[in-house]
């Protein structure tokens, strides 16, 4: 393993130095377990850390968080910690356990038990390794069900064949992963998976928990692929059964991937766009309004995603037919694209061709989104004006100047407002 290690950024061997002085320490062995471990093999970058210990997660957690001074979140019901060090790094650690499921798709029953039983509960073998946290002389990779002859031979497999009915959002894994890492399915597996789907296994499952996992699929670096396996297995009816996966489709999803680079490349100081959400919005694009209403509600989207899909769909003809035009003032580009989301516009810019809204969108995004007035109430009380709706009306007047580039500076945008209030008296 130490080959492995030598390719790890300097921070990650840090941390999994001091978690191996706590291990030692406090006398609970602790491994490093799951994807971390599965793409340190194939040479993968993963900034996430899992850790599970022999004895107490959370005691092993408090002791690593106050040698690395990071902060904790502690989940005692499940007997699971993460720290979080920075936006990019967070470390997982967990108590060894075992999970029984009462019923097809139910929620596991949760108890404490050995390493072998807790990779024995994963979902797939290339998650189900271990490695002791401790070095000795040899620091064998813990493989008890063959994981590493599956990444070798890039085999996507299952630990039971009750895998899937106990679990069906392992489903949607398997294609994320082999979608991901260029895997195959293996045979067996695969049969499992299209009898669990055509045995309507998916509908048993809490709409919410597979929001999560199509959120991770549409979050990965290429949502198309795993969209569309997804879609020919008939496994995306818990969105829609009228939900069609086509060309037009894939034509929108490459023609968003290529808006979200554009952005990216030329916005890198705005805040990090909610990528999926854009793919999510475009899952709908066939949809009527009250339809899409009925389908993020089912799967609970959080209040700010639905609204920025229902504002999209609410907004979008009125948006293209207007920005379509080439004669658009700033103020009225302000007005149109002010109050959207990032993820509106990004859609918007994806879904119409036409040059002069490609413009209006570039042009917001580079010179008017933003903007704000270097004058303040106190200004307009120092010049006489009451409180009240005039207020509202000369800060509109003076806004309007300043994105037409008819006002540039404070003493001007003054000298607009002593104007303004001489013509009306």
């Amino acid at each position: 393993m130490r080959k492995y290690f030598k390719k790890l950024p300097l921070e990650l061997k840090e941390i999994i130095s001091q978690a191996a002085k706590v291990s030692q320490e406090i006398q609970m062995p602790a491994y490093l377990v799951g994807g971390c471990l599965r793409d340190l093999i194939l040479g993968v970058k993963n900034f996430d850390l899992d850790i599970t210990v022999e004895g107490d997660g959370i005691i092993f957690a408090q002791h690593l968080a106050r040698k690395l001074k990071s902060r904790l979140k502690i989940y005692v019901r499940f007997g699971t910690a993460t720290l979080i060090l920075n936006d990019r790094l967070k470390v997982d650690i967990a108590t060894t356990r075992q999970e029984k499921y009462p019923y097809s798709a139910a929620l596991p029953v949760v108890s404490s038990g050995s390493l072998k039983e807790d990779l024995k509960r994963r979902d797939f073998t290339i998650n189900a390794l271990a490695l002791s946290l401790v070095a000795d002389k040899q620091q064998k990779i813990i493989d008890p069900f063959g994981a590493r002859a599956d990444l070798a031979l890039g085999r996507i497999r299952i630990l039971h064949n009750l895998s899937f009915k106990d679990d069906p959002t392992r489903i949607l894994r398997a294609i994320r992963f082999s979608q991901r890492l260029d895997f195959k399915i293996e045979p067996k597996t695969l049969a499992l998976l299209k009898e669990a789907i055509s045995a309507g296994a998916l509908d048993k499952v809490n709409p919410h928990r597979m929001r999560d996992e199509l959120i991770l699929i549409l979050k990965e670096q290429n949502p198309f692929g795993p969209i569309k396996q997804l879609g020919d297995l008939g496994a995306l009816s818990f969105i829609s059964t009228k939900l069609k996966i086509g060309k037009s489709t894939q034509g929108l999803f490459k023609s968003i991937t290529k808006q979200i680079n554009w952005f990216v490349k030329n916005f890198p100081a705005r805040r990090q766009l909610d990528s999926w959400l854009v793919y999510f919005a475009a899952l709908l694009e066939t949809f009527t309004l009250p339809e899409i209403k009925v389908i993020i509600c089912r799967l609970g989207l959080p209040k700010g995603d639905q609204k920025r899909v229902i504002s999209y769909y609410q907004e979008r003809d009125k948006l293209i037919s207007s920005l379509s035009k080439k004669r658009r003032l700033p103020e009225q580009i302000f007005s149109l694209l002010e109050p959207l989301s990032y993820e509106t516009i990004i859609l918007l810019g994806a879904v119409s061709q036409n040059k002069n809204l490609k413009k209006h969108l570039a042009d917001f995004l580079e010179i008017y989104n933003g903007m704000r007035l270097c004058i303040c109430g106190d200004d307009l009380r120092g010049l006489g004006v009451l409180p009240g709706k005039e207020y509202q009306m000369i800060f509109a007047k003076v806004l309007a100047a300043k994105l037409n580039g008819q006002v540039r500076n404070r003493q001007a945008e003054l000298a607009l407002i002593r104007k303004l209030l001489q013509a009306n008296k």
